[in-house]
């Protein structure tokens, strides 16, 4: 039995691992689909800012982030039972706590494993709010919020919903009837708040909006690499749902995650689909970024709750998710919300959609609970974004002077160009 239990245990921390290397490729997708999407005098301050984002969710996580969220520190308790010094008593902790488990109860899988899947949750948070506040922010400035957002916001709210326990004095949105299998609102909505608070008190990119009411598009320059992103995104969400339902090593859960996979590649099918019809309707042609937000919408939607619904099912969320998104980003430009790759549209708006869809498949779930979730995680992760934003403007400034962002932030922030080749000197 003891053999058995060591498979198992063996079996659920591979998963866990490789699922969070296809989340942690998840990075280089929001790169490529931003890099895209951003004209060309802004490519290489968007790659430096993704790059840069991740090393900082990294750390940050490792140093206050996870015991803020699970209260305790991973770098105490992992340092603990690690080596081939203590196997032995690593060995006997696992055994006993599989044998408590029984096969196929608890999740039993190595520490180390479930803080490298949790990082990398962090990161996509913090890689929403790239996109939306790109070429016009300081980079240092965005740098120093993502410590905070990565350190502290992204934590608390997350210490409220996936902890379990009650945490710091406040209830668990759990025991409220509240349910996010992967994080729709507690990563994707959370992400898109944070943005929202950024975008606000940074403004428009000039010329992005005349004086008479005008909307005037800014394309992306690299379309091929805007949907190569997307593909990469599309894939790791295998990971990040997939690794979602904790283990693999016995039957149930073989199925849980093979309906989860199933799930997640239909919606996104579904939301692509119903973009592109609806922005055929709305703009007479077949806009490929729409196209590309709409897989993006499906992802988001059913990432709330992946296993319970049905193929179809999660195919008609995608589709639901798809169209309400070509919606949204419509409604945020009138609104004058420049977000220049619809981040707080695809996870922002989707994201509360698919924390809405939770209880039609889901008899545990109730609609009041997930309003209430929504709320406080919205609620929190806006506020406090905002102070910090806010923060960081009156003593750095988080915007560029107009002359830098004429020229392309990549010759003022980084001091190099993407494409070199293609300017005129």
């Amino acid at each position: 039995m003891d053999q058995v239990l060591e498979l198992q245990y063996a079996i659920d921390t591979f998963y866990f691992l490789v699922c969070g290397a296809l989340v942690m490729w998840m990075a280089a997708g929001f790169s490529m689909l931003e890099a895209g999407l951003v004209r060309s005098k802004n490519t290489a301050e968007i790659l430096t800012k993704n790059v840069a984002l991740f090393a900082i969710s990294c750390i940050m996580y490792l140093v206050c982030g996870y015991a803020i969220m699970y209260g305790g520190s991973y770098m105490l308790s992992g340092i603990e039972l690690d080596g081939a010094a203590n196997a032995d008593a690593l060995t006997a902790a696992v055994l006993a706590e599989s044998r408590e488990a029984g096969f196929g109860g608890d999740s039993v899988y190595s520490d180390a494993s479930d803080f490298f899947f949790q990082v990398v949750f962090v990161a996509t948070a913090m890689s929403i709010v790239s996109g939306a506040v790109a070429e016009r922010m300081k980079l240092w400035s965005f740098l120093l919020f993502a410590v905070v957002m990565t350190g502290f916001i992204y934590p608390m709210e997350g210490a409220w919903t996936w902890n379990g326990d009650d945490v710091f004095g406040m209830y668990n949105l759990g025991d409220l009837g509240f349910s996010d299998f992967a994080g729709s609102g507690i990563v994707h909505m959370a992400g898109a708040a944070a943005a929202l608070a950024g975008v606000l008190l940074l403004g428009a990119r000039k010329g992005k909006y005349g004086a008479d009411g005008a909307i005037h598009p800014i394309p992306g320059a690299n379309l091929p690499l805007a949907t190569l992103g997307t593909f990469i995104l599309w894939m790791g969400w295998f990971g990040f749902n997939g690794g979602s339902v904790l283990k693999l090593g016995d039957i149930a859960n073989a199925n849980s995650v093979a309906m989860v996979f199933l799930n997640t590649n239909t919606a996104a099918a579904g939301g692509a689909v119903a973009a592109l019809l609806a922005a055929r309707i709305m703009f007479g042609k077949a806009d490929l970024t729409m196209l590309l937000n709409g897989a993006l919408a499906g992802l988001v939607a059913i990432t709330a709750e992946p296993s319970t619904p049905t193929a179809l099912e999660a195919t008609l969320f995608g589709a639901i998710g798809g169209v309400l998104v070509v919606f949204s980003i419509v409604f945020l430009d009138k609104l004058k919300i420049d977000d220049p790759v619809g981040a707080i549209s695809v996870h922002g708006t989707c994201g509360f959609l698919g924390l809405m869809l939770v209880p039609l498949t889901n008899d545990g779930v109730s609609f009041s609970g997930q309003l209430v979730g929504a709320a406080t995680i919205f609620g929190w992760v806006f506020a406090v974004s905002f102070v910090v934003w806010l923060v960081l403007k009156m003593i750095m400034g988080i915007r560029v002077s107009e002359e830098e962002e004429y020229e392309g932030v990549d010759i003022g922030e980084c001091g190099l160009e993407a494409y070199p080749e293609f300017t005129s000197k």
